[in-house]
């Protein structure tokens, strides 16, 4: 389940000031976060409305984490691609494919459980 904070940001399509635009509050009864003031120019919206995000929200967040780890594999090879960095072709052209590989990882991924399913290309030896 997609928390409220992400689901109000993708209904109203921009970044949301929560100390000023909208207001949250938990009363800790168990019933979870819900909107207490709503000071945007466009219709509060309904729990119903809000949970047709909830699919959207959970595929940016496992994009984001995905995205994560592929620029974390991606900062780990910078040193393959330095001019100075001495590399017959073979090896250098290997290094060029891999990192082509992550950084196309993302292209065609709708839903949660793709992205999640990814597993990222091994580096070259």
């Amino acid at each position: 389940m997609t928390n409220l904070s992400t689901k109000i940001k993708l209904y109203a399509n921009k970044e949301i000031d929560f100390q000023k635009d909208v207001l949250l509050q938990d009363d800790s009864n168990g019933k979870g976060a819900y909107i207490k003031e709503w000071n945007l120019p466009i219709a509060k919206p309904t729990l119903e409305q809000l949970e047709q995000y909830d699919a959207q929200a959970d595929l940016n967040d496992a994009m984001a984490n995905l995205r994560q780890k592929r620029n974390a594999a991606l900062a780990q090879s910078d040193w393959s691609v330095l001019t100075d960095v001495p590399s017959n072709p073979a090896t250098k052209s290997a290094w060029m494919n891999y990192r082509t590989l992550l950084r196309n990882i993302t292209n065609g991924l709708t839903t949660k459980e793709e992205a999640n399913a990814v597993t990222l290309p091994l580096p070259p030896k």
